[in-house]
C-alpha cells in the first residue's frame, strides 16, 4: 500500500508560513498474494500454490490474466524451469466457489485466462506443480516463483510472488543384495547393505540411523564391517543367534551429504553420499 504526502503554504504580507503535513494511503483496487502450502523442498516434492486476488473496488474486474513463470531463471545462456506443472491440479474459486478453470495454459510457464474477481470480492487460483532436474538443491538454495496479473482494465500489471527453500536435510536409501546367491548349508554368505545419502546434509549421530534385519536362515559365526572398519558387538551392534534379528546400535552408522554440480544442459546431478555395511556369516 502506498503512502504520499501533502503540504499546504499561507502567504500573507511578505510572510511565509506552512502548514502541517497530512499522510494519506493508496490502496489499488486489486492486489495479490501467493503462498507455497510447505516450507521447504526436496527432489521428489510436490508443491502446492495458492494465487489469490483481492478487490478492494466497486468495479468488477473481468478478462484478467495470469501468468505464472514456475521459478523460471536464467543460468548461463540457459533458461531453466524448476517447476512442472501437474496437469489438471488447476482449481478456480470466486469468493469461495468452485468454477470451472479458466482456460489454463502450460508450456514451460502456466497461464491462466478470463479470470474474473468480482467487486469487493476475491478469486483463487490452487495449483501443483513437482520439483524436476532444474530445481537447485544445495545448503540455502531456493526456488522463487512469480505471478503476474494484466488485462484492459488494469493500468499496470499486479504482481505475486513467493519463495520456497531447498530443504536442508539427510535423505536416506538402502538396498541389499546377497552374495553368493546360491548357499547350502556350512556356506559362507555376505549380506551387503549399501546406504546412500541423497540430501544436503550428512546423517550424523543425532541422526540416529539403524539398519534392522532379520536372517533367515539364522547366521552364525558373523562379522560385521562398516566401510571396511570391523565393528564388535554389543558396541556398534545387536544380534540375536537363536531368531536372526540384527540391529546396528543408533547412531554408529554415519552418512556424508551428496555432492551436486549441473550438466551442460543446465540440470542438477546429485552424487549421493554412501556407506557400506556389510554382515558375513555361515547358514
Amino acid at each position: 500500500m502506498a503512502t504520499f504526502t501533502n503540504q499546504a503554504r499561507l502567504s500573507y504580507n511578505n510572510k511565509v508560513m506552512n502548514s502541517n503535513i497530512v499522510t494519506g494511503r493508496f490502496m489499488r483496487e486489486l492486489t495479490a498474494t501467493k503462498t507455497a502450502l510447505c516450507s521447504d523442498y526436496d527432489s521428489e516434492s510436490s508443491i502446492t500454490f495458492v494465487i489469490s486476488i483481492t478487490n478492494c473496488g466497486k468495479r468488477d474486474f473481468y478478462g484478467l490474466r495470469v501468468d505464472d513463470d514456475l521459478g523460471e531463471y536464467n543460468w548461463r545462456d540457459l533458461s531453466c524451469c524448476p517447476l512442472d506443472y501437474v496437469k489438471d491440479s488447476a482449481r478456480y474459486y470466486i469468493n469461495g466457489d468452485l468454477k470451472s478453470c479458466a482456460h489454463t495454459r502450460y508450456s514451460r510457464g502456466l497461464c491462466f485466462d478470463d479470470i474474473c474477481v468480482p467487486a469487493g470480492g476475491n478469486a483463487i487460483i490452487v495449483y501443483e506443480a513437482k520439483v524436476n532436474g532444474y530445481a537447485p538443491l544445495g545448503i540455502g538454495d531456493s526456488i522463487e516463483n512469480c505471478a503476474v496479473i494484466t488485462g484492459e482494465c488494469l493500468s499496470e500489471p499486479v504482481r505475486a510472488s513467493c519463495c520456497v527453500e531447498a530443504a536442508a536435510c539427510p535423505k536416506l536409501m538402502i538396498s541389499k543384495s546377497i552374495s553368493p546367491s546360491v548357499v547350502t548349508s556350512d556356506c559362507p554368505v555376505t549380506y551387503t547393505f549399501i546406504i546412500q545419502n541423497y540430501g544436503n546434509t550428512a546423517a550424523d549421530q543425532l541422526d540416529s540411523v539403524v539398519v534392522s534385519d532379520v536372517f533367515d536362515p539364522c547366521l552364525s559365526n558373523i562379522k560385521v564391517c562398516c566401510d571396511g572398519e570391523d565393528w564388535d558387538s554389543p558396541r556398534n551392534y545387536n544380534y540375536n543367534r537363536s531368531n536372526g534379528c540384527f540391529d546396528t546400535c543408533a547412531g554408529e552408522i554415519t552418512v556424508p551429504a551428496a555432492n551436486y554440480c549441473r550438466n551442460d544442459c543446465g540440470q542438477w546431478e546429485v552424487s549421493p553420499g554412501c556407506v557400506v555395511l556389510t554382515v558375513t556369516g555361515t547358514i
